[in-house]
This record gives structure tokens, C-alpha cells and sequence, in this order.
């Protein structure tokens, strides 16, 4: 990503143009467009024309259009950017509130507008636009008869090919036919590497597997390399590493990433650590539960008090079409700064991310533990739902209904002393 250009003002309005270069600034303009900004770029329209005879021919025209954002798609496979919205400037080709869907495309400018650029946007620019905070890792996670080529970038994880394939089991006195079909599917996991892996640009790739699987893997891979003087593979070679996981599927990559010896390969990588705070906080929530929360309540509660060492929140909370709950988590993340603590966003197409969307988007590790924090949290909460029932109305006393009973306690017993 390129910015070409940046215009904000004192009051956090402005525009800032920038130039999408691969697939994955798509992501990055995914999270920086949201419903009410203003969007322009070029886009293809068809357009109805009639000639002097009153024929009509309909024809497609590239046009410079703005239109007012209402919907936001993204197609991680496809890397595809689709966003939906009304027209808000003068065109002779489309009208003023007419709907248009632009897709963005590589290598084209956009320019966005914001009435309110915040802190978070304004640091994905910064982190899309440097190169060096990119992470370069490719992963094969594998078992028998079952492989995910995955590609790990700064922001996501995609599978970029699946393979399966029937494995026959192991007979008595003949192994050819499931010999056979093993080396078909390693030389199946071998061509999706050459087809997906950019060697250039990758670091390390990752052989994991249970057993022995993913030592098989790479002994074929050599192998067929040094058969066929692939050259690509031989002088690689240094950048496999071998590690076990329970399983070939997806999910395991997290598993794969916090082993040490990964750990220290890619140390450096912003996905390396947010893997290892959240298996950090895991064993917190474990050993010292007072000392790790989840959920916004208890989150927000431990951040008013200055406690939150390590904030850990997912995107997805900074997407959220409710301007309210995105003010509330930038608002959360600079006050966790100010008091000097450590903040990881997480991507939604992380598996870390996927994790942490399960603990509800936000979770944290303290300073110091918190013991009533969480019976404080449960109190709010009740007080909160019992308002909300019109119970009780709070700060101005007791209810109406209360009272009346009181009232009514009252003239009982005086009837009663009467009596």
C-alpha cells in the first residue's frame, strides 16, 4: 500500500488517498471503510446513449465517481473489494442518490473521507503503508491423506489450497498400493508449494504434521528436487522447518505457531505476538484468574482502574456499523496506552483472531490482580437490567411501587395499634 496523499484536520476530518499494490491492502481498506464515509475512485458504469437517428447503444464508460458508503464487501479468495453507496457529486453518467457499486482494484487510487479519522485507521495506514512490518510465512499442515498450503500474513491466514485424498491402509505383506498413493499425495502438497509459495518473500515454511508424515514430506521433496534439479527447492532448502501438531486441519496452525522453535523464528512478527499473549492469557485465566478477564464489562471496568498490562481486541469491534461501539473500543485502546499498557489487534482471519472472537472480541492480562472485579461487574450488570425492567429508577431514590408499600406497612400498623 502507497499513500499518495493525506489532508486531516485539526478536528480529525479529511481525506487520504491511497494506492492498493497486492492482495492483502484490500484487507487494510476493508477495515478503513465504514458505513457514512465518502469514498472515490474509478469505476466502470453502464451507461444508455441515443444518437441523432434515436437508436440507443449501451456501452461501458471508466468514470471518476463519490458516493456515500452503505455496505462493505470483502472476498478474502478472491481479494476482492466491493463497496456499495450513493452517489454524492455531480455526474453526468449517474445520478445524484443513485446507487453504484465500486470495486476496487489494484493499483488504482481511492481517496476516503472521514468525518472523524481515529487513532486506530490512522495506525493501519501507517502499518499498510511499511514493508517491514509484513510477515513472511508459508505452512503446510498435514496428515495422512489431508494437507492446508496456508499463507501467514501480518493480518490473515489464508488457505490457498486444500488437498485430501484416500489413503489405502496398511496390508500384510504389501504396502505398494498405499506406497503409491502416498507419494501421489506428497507430490500433490509439493506442486502446491511451487505454485504458491513465493520463495522470494517467505522466510520460512512450515512442514507440520502428527508422527512422521511431514518428515516423509520433506524427504520427497528433496528427493524430487535433487532428481529433477529443481533448483528453486535446493537452494530453499535452508528455510523448512519441521514441527509436529495434533492434526492436518486449519486450526492446528495456532498450535504450530507457539512452539518454541517457530516462535523464535518469527519473533518479529506482529501474528507471533499475539499468539503468544493469547496463550499467555490462557494460562493466566488458569493459574491467576484474578489477574485476566474477558468480555467488554470487565474489560472497561479493569481499564478505568489502570490495571490492563496487555489489551487484546479484534478488529471486527472496530468494523462494527454502530458508531457508539467503535468509539468505545478506540476510546478503551487509548486509555490502556496512557497507562502504559501493551495493546494487540487481532485480525478476524487469524486464528488467533478466530480464538479470541469466541472470548467475545476483548480480553486483557492485569497488572495486579483484581479480586472484585468480577462480583463489581455482575452488580453493574443486575443494576443495569433491573433499570432497564423500570424496577427501579436510579439516583432518585426508591420506586413508586416501593413507596406505596411502605405506605401502605405504615397504616397497617397504625390500624393495627388502634385496634
Amino acid at each position: 500500500m502507497k499513500q499518495i496523499s493525506r489532508h486531516i484536520d485539526k478536528d480529525q476530518s479529511g481525506t487520504v488517498t491511497l494506492l492498493p499494490e497486492e492482495g492483502e491492502d484490500m484487507w487494510h481498506a476493508y477495515n478503513l471503510i465504514t458505513k457514512g464515509d465518502r469514498l472515490r475512485s474509478t469505476t466502470v458504469r453502464r451507461v444508455v446513449s441515443e444518437s441523432a437517428t434515436g437508436s440507443t447503444d449501451k456501452s461501458a464508460v471508466r468514470i471518476n465517481l463519490t458516493i456515500e458508503v452503505e455496505e462493505v464487501d470483502f472476498d478474502t479468495q478472491a481479494g476482492m473489494l466491493r463497496v456499495k453507496g450513493r452517489n454524492v457529486e455531480e455526474n453526468k453518467f449517474v445520478k445524484m442518490g443513485a446507487y453504484h457499486t465500486i470495486d476496487l482494484e489494484l493499483n488504482r487510487n481511492f481517496t476516503l473521507a472521514k468525518e472523524q479519522w481515529d487513532v486506530i485507521s490512522l495506525e493501519r495506514i501507517d502499518n499498510a503503508c511499511d514493508v517491514t512490518k509484513r510477515a513472511d510465512v508459508a505452512a503446510v499442515v498435514l496428515q495422512e491423506g489431508l494437507a492446508n498450503l496456508c499463507l501467514v500474513t501480518q493480518n490473515m491466514t489464508i488457505v490457498r489450497q486444500r488437498i485430501e485424498t484416500t489413503i489405502p491402509r496398511k496390508r500384510k505383506g504389501s504396502t505398494s498400493s498405499r506406497d503409491k498413493s502416498m507419494d501421489k499425495f506428497y507430490d500433490q502438497v509439493l506442486q502446491a508449494i511451487l505454485r504458491h509459495v513465493n520463495f522470494e518473500v517467505v522466510k520460512v515454511l512450515i512442514l507440520a504434521s502428527p508422527g512422521f508424515v511431514k518428515d516423509a514430506l520433506y524427504q520427497y521433496i528433496i528427493q524430487t528436487a535433487t532428481r529433477t534439479d529443481n533448483k528453486l527447492i535446493l537452494e530453499n532448502k535452508s528455510k523448512f522447518l519441521l514441527v509436529h501438531c495434533s492434526s492436518g486441519q486449519k486450526h492446528a496452525l495456532t498450535e504450530v505457531l507457539q512452539q518454541p522453535e517457530v516462535a523464535n523464528s518469527l519473533s518479529d512478527t506482529k501474528y507471533a505476538q499475539e499468539v503468544k499473549s493469547l496463550d499467555r492469557f490462557y494460562q493466566m485465566l488458569a493459574n491467576e484468574p484474578a489477574r485476566a478477564f474477558y468480555g467488554e464489562r470487565h474489560v472497561t471496568m479493569a481499564g478505568e482502574r489502570g490495571a490492563v498490562e496487555t489489551l487484546m481486541v479484534t478488529d471486527e469491534l472496530f468494523r462494527s456499523a454502530d458508531v457508539r461501539t467503535r468509539r468505545k473500543y478506540i476510546a478503551l485502546v487509548e486509555s490502556v496506552r496512557a497507562t502504559g499498557g501493551n495493546v494487540f489487534v487481532f485480525s478476524s482471519l487469524h486464528t488467533s483472531g478466530e480464538q479470541l472472537s469466541q472470548l467475545t472480541g476483548v480480553a486483557c492480562i492485569c497488572n495486579f490482580p483484581l479480586p472484585d472485579l468480577e462480583e463489581e461487574a455482575e452488580a453493574a450488570e443486575e443494576a443495569e437490567r433491573v433499570a432497564a425492567l423500570g424496577l427501579i429508577d436510579l439516583g432518585n431514590g426508591p420506586a413508586r411501587g416501593a413507596e406505596e408499600e411502605s405506605e401502605e406497612d405504615g397504616d397497617d400498623g397504625a390500624d393495627g395499634w388502634n385496634g
